[in-house]
């Protein structure tokens, strides 16, 4: 291992990893010492094994609040969706791992396709700063955007407020529709969610090695394995190769 790697990831000789606790795919329970379990962590867990130094996982609420943190020195690495207004400040790998983002719609609701939601009139209540929500930003035109703050906070918005459709990611979605009946998923996806590991901008060395890793352990099986070690089978899937 290249010693300016090392220095780039690792600077205080602990890899500080930025951990997203608010994605239940990623993070899916805790390790016997309390430590956050699930994909995300394994891969920062194998990225400290590689890199031969110790591990601490930061945990953060929200992705918004990681991308927050990009370059203040707090994290080394975070490991969040990789977004255009993110990579302002984060060089994201390739994605390791994919989640697919559609809508909820109400009982009795006239929607059929994932089309017909961005029309005038329409309101969509989502979780603010997630990935799938600055996709939202960029490309709704003519539906009015509902952001609030957390994943139960937009479900509790889309019914007290009996609004047009609830933007989020399909497994999610898939529980949230059993409280509703008469409720539906849309068919497909508006946006698949790439979640990825970044570090902070203008790190040569780094950058490139932490893009290498990605790929590695998406080829070797590794990420495959995790997902399949976590229970979340069928609802994260391993991301194509960059």
């Amino acid at each position: 291992m290249s010693p300016e790697v090392v220095k780039d990831l690792a600077p205080t000789g602990v890899l500080r990893a930025a951990i997203n606790m608010s994605n239940f795919l990623l993070v899916t329970g805790r390790a016997e010492n309390g430590d956050p379990d699930g994909v995300s962590p394994d891969m920062a867990r194998e990225l400290a094994n590689r890199l031969g130094v110790g591990l601490e996982l930061l945990q953060y609420k929200t992705p918004g609040e990681v991308a927050d943190d990009a370059g203040t020195g707090v994290w080394d690495i975070g490991n969040i969706g990789a977004e255009p207004q993110r990579a302002e400040k984060i060089d994201f790998t390739a994605a390791y791992a994919e989640i697919q983002a559609t809508y909820m719609v109400p009982a009795g609701s006239a929607i059929q396709s994932i089309e017909e939601v961005d029309k005038a009139g329409n309101r969509i209540a989502v979780s603010a700063r997630s990935a799938y929500d600055l996709w939202l930003v960029r490309n709704i035109k003519n539906a009015e955007l509902k952001q609030v703050q957390g994943l139960d906070a937009s479900f509790e918005l889309f019914v007290n407020d009996k609004l047009e459709a609830l933007a989020g990611l399909r497994p999610k979605l898939i529980t949230d529709v059993e409280k509703l009946p008469g409720a539906r998923i849309l068919d497909g996806q508006f946006t698949a969610v790439q979640q990825a590991m970044g570090c902070t901008r203008g790190l040569g060395a780094g950058a490139a090695y932490l893009k290498e890793f990605v790929e590695e352990m998406k080829a070797s099986g590794f990420v495959a394995a995790s997902i399949e070690k976590h229970g979340t089978t069928g609802r994260l899937s391993v991301a194509a190769p960059a």
